[in-house]
């Protein structure tokens, strides 16, 4: 009989702890969601990847962040619970990484992709002379953010990669922006042998200033020569930008017929929104990645849906209606021209002109019955619209 007890009493002792344990688990869990839907809700621009698993008598809580704060406030509020833990979460970048935390692009367009291989899909673009930094590495590619904060993978090809000294000597020094669609930077002034090609955007550092181009210098430290009217120092040409409705529909129109690119950003090829960020840039703005982020952005227009309230430069949203399951789903973006033909212009298929105007010959039918709102970016101060003129780059 005396065996019998001392054998239920160790079952549930044992069955006690297992409810201890799970309820520790449980509860360490629900910290980790909510850190993560109130710091990281958008995996594209934030990495918030932890697991917490149970060993023997205790937690074993692993994954990976580039949110350093945050991650000391996750520590702290899964100790504050009093579970018995051990941790091995990597804190992006690390000494994996090494000291050369930081690149800027080497290509025209660098192709930016959504897992470390060639196969992946591509996520977004960056330009010549993008800044970016970089969190983490595997094989031939570099897992990096954008000025925008869009996370993904570029293969080493693409970078140029630096640490923090050479990082800021590039930052400081002057550079010219290219200001044409397509272009050459050239051996020499003669302008017969190529250094590389150049697209819309690009920026290189100024050497010098001659009477028919400009000397610029690569990230790599290669030299070229690029025509003098196809170029412009980057800080002249930010000084006399003005950012107007009219200047944002020339801008958008100088790429009208360019090829659709998914996940393109370039003059090489773009999607909607890699559109719409093109024109926006080229307009002196860092504006979010996708359609699904530039929805979040800016001041809420046109409410009953009828175009009425709509200015010449606004972003216009389609995709599926919320229904009483699901929630609003934004698949694509134009830009709204404001004038008597009810014009936006967007890229589908290739960049060109639509109409919400059924009288037009060039009525867009589909997306007129898709149409899901739209948002004022002029104008508007928005943390997530960023003037290129309050000096937008990463920061060591």
């Amino acid at each position: 009989m005396k065996s019998n007890f001392a054998y239920l009493l160790l079952v549930l002792f044992f069955v006690s702890g297992c409810a201890s344990d799970n309820e520790a688990k449980d509860q360490v869990q629900d910290i980790v969601k909510h850190f993560k839907k109130e710091f990281a809700p958008d995996k594209r621009v934030a990495i918030f990847d932890i697991q917490v698993a149970s060993k023997k008598s205790k937690l074993k809580i692993t994954g990976e962040t580039n949110l350093p704060d945050i991650y000391q406030q996750l520590l702290d509020s899964i100790k504050s619970t009093e579970a018995t833990f051990e941790e091995d979460i990597r804190v992006l970048p690390d000494a994996f990484v090494g000291e050369k935390k930081y690149a800027v692009g080497r290509n025209s367009v660098i192709n930016i992709r959504s897992k470390p291989k060639h196969s992946a899909e591509l996520g977004t673009q960056g330009l010549l002379g993008m800044e970016l930094k970089v969190l983490d590495k595997e094989g031939d590619f570099y897992r990096i953010q954008t000025p925008d904060n869009y996370i993904s993978w570029v293969d080493k090809g693409g970078i140029t990669r630096m640490d923090q000294s050479e990082f800021e000597s590039w930052q400081k020094a002057p550079k010219v922006i290219f200001t044409k669609n397509f272009g050459y930077v050239y051996a020499d002034e003669s302008f017969n042998q190529i250094v590389s090609d150049i697209t819309l955007g690009g920026l290189l550092i100024l050497r010098e200033t001659n009477k028919n181009s400009f000397k610029v210098e690569y990230p790599d430290q290669r030299m070229g020569y690029i025509k003098k009217d196809e170029a412009i120092p980057y800080l002249n040409w930010l000084n006399k930008l003005e950012t107007t409705a009219a200047n944002v529909e020339t801008v958008a129109k100088s790429m009208d017929g360019f090829p659709y690119l998914w996940g393109g950003t370039s003059s090489k090829g773009m999607d909607c929104s890699g559109f719409t960020k093109m024109v926006y840039l080229m307009n002196g703005f860092v504006i979010p990645r996708d359609a699904s982020q530039q929805v979040n952005a800016g001041k809420v227009v046109d409410e009953e849906l009828d175009f009425s309230d709509l200015q010449k430069g606004d972003l216009l949203f389609f995709g599926k209606k919320a229904t009483k399951k699901k929630k609003q789903r934004v698949t694509h973006v134009g830009i709204w021209l404001g004038n008597d033909k009810m014009e936006f212009i967007h890229a589908s298929g290739n960049v060109h002109l639509s109409s919400m105007d059924k009288n037009q010959p060039h009525y867009d039918e589909f997306n007129k019955n898709r149409y899901l709102g739209s948002r004022r970016y002029l104008g508007v101060i928005d943390k997530q619209i960023l003037p290129l003129k309050s000096r937008v780059s990463i920061k060591p």
